[in-house]
């Protein structure tokens, strides 16, 4: 099993979790966050005085998959949330030892 986490512009969010869902992820959790990359954020002006914003609002979507379905989950994050610009976001994937489902009891595969 896979654990895959990816940071993603907000706007963008609705788009890949249509997509996730087209291809049979059943279940996404959503977290707002705030950081900064290559972007290194921007100035803005307020009534009259420039101020720095250097975290940017961004989306941490976390999804728990089978390892056989990890290259289809990161075509799809990958190709619905690219715009082609700095900022995009990234995905990172990790190992996952063990799930269990709190209600039934039920365990790994049968718990996603």
């Amino acid at each position: 099993m896979k654990f895959v986490t990816a940071i993603l512009r907000p706007h963008k969010l609705d788009d890949v979790r249509e997509a996730l869902s087209e291809v049979g992820v059943s279940g996404v959790t959503v977290t707002e966050v705030k950081g900064f990359g290559r972007q290194k954020g921007h100035t803005e002006l307020y009534r009259g005085a420039e101020y720095q914003i250097d975290f940017l609002p961004k989306i941490k979507l976390e999804v728990a998959i089978e390892a056989s379905r990890l290259d289809e989950v990161i075509e799809v994050i990958s190709n619905v949330a690219n715009s082609g610009k700095v900022g995009d976001g990234k995905i990172f994937v990790t190992n996952l030892d063990k799930v269990v489902r709190i209600r039934t009891g039920e365990t790994d595969k049968n718990a996603l």
